[in-house]
């Protein structure tokens, strides 16, 4: 990481933009990155931004070509991000935040393509038939974020096994992304989206969709949700083993924002009817619990141990 003494005015304007919309926009994330010193935390905050905007895009209401259009104009910024052509007073400032991050920290910006070309997945309208199909669009939208998270904040020198770091923080990121899915079931269907493999959708009887505030009849709900809660534990359990690679305060914030979405599959896992009924979310105290957890580093050491 290059010195960050003389940072700009524009640009600290541009990071404070970012930090905002964080704050708004993703509390769950925000408990995390919190927990990062500044540049760290300015660099994600710009990550997320960019993200954000990416994503809006294709949850807005504008008709699809204009959408694309949208796209294919965020995909030029990020070429010019890349190819260092953002001054600081571009009028742009999640993209002046970006290009200073990208000079600060080596992060993989092919990422947010990966991220566009999600959300364009979503404008086709796809649909996945077996669990590989979905983890592909995950590892667009999620896991990418995850190594780009991982350009943040890097490893620790010496530290074993780095070179599967950036497997650990994909997998990681679909974790988050399957319980997303899980939680967002209704509001998806709502939508016209399914994500759930078609084909774990027929074993248990739910092709019918998530329309109502209760299962398709005859269908095996529960079965569903369960079967789909051990996936993501698993994914979970694998990605877990990035924290010990981590510096104390990176550490931190990965496992509170991955201990925040486990504890809401926790929450699905105990009341799977629950997503049907409304988004499952978890208390700010719980939020808070989990990140002093995080930042005690409870959960690094129990991954170091093999209990996690």
């Amino acid at each position: 990481m290059n010195g960050s003494d003389h940072t700009s005015g524009a640009v600290l304007a541009a990071y404070r933009y970012c930090e905002t919309v964080t704050g708004h926009e993703a509390r769950n994330f925000a408990y995390g990155i919190r927990l990062l010193p500044t540049a760290k935390r300015q660099a994600m905050s710009a990550l997320y931004a960019f993200s954000r905007r990416v994503d809006d895009i294709g949850d807005g209401d504008l008709a699809p070509a204009d959408k694309q259009d949208r796209l294919d104009e965020t995909r030029a910024v990020l070429a010019r991000v890349r190819a260092g052509e953002v001054t600081e007073d571009d009028t742009n400032p999640v993209a002046v935040a970006l290009a200073d991050a990208a000079r600060r920290f080596p992060i993989p910006l092919e990422g947010l393509d990966e991220l566009i070309d999600g959300v364009q997945m979503d404008l086709r309208g796809d649909t996945y038939e077996t669990w590989d199909d979905l983890a592909a669009y995950c590892r667009c939208v999620a896991g990418a974020i995850g190594r780009l998270s991982l350009g943040v904040f890097g490893t620790v020198p010496g530290a074993p096994g780095t070179e599967q770091a950036g497997e650990y923080a994909d997998t990681l990121g679909l974790a988050l992304q399957l319980t997303n899915i899980l939680r967002d079931i209704r509001e998806d269907a709502d939508n016209g989206r399914t994500y759930l493999p078609a084909n774990d959708l027929a074993k248990f009887g739910c092709s019918a969709g998530f329309h109502s505030s209760t299962p398709p009849s005859g269908a095996d709900f529960t079965g569903l949700i369960e079967f789909e809660v051990r996936r993501a534990r698993a994914l979970f359990a694998t990605g877990y083993r990035l924290l010990p690679m981590l510096d104390r305060r990176s550490g931190a914030c990965v496992a509170a924002m991955a201990g925040i979405y486990r504890r809401l599959l926790d929450r699905i896992a105990a009341d799977p009817e629950a997503v049907l009924r409304g988004r499952v979310s978890l208390p700010g105290r719980e939020k808070a619990y989990v990140a002093a957890r995080g930042l005690a580093g409870l959960d690094s050491r129990r991954v170091a141990r093999g209990r996690v």
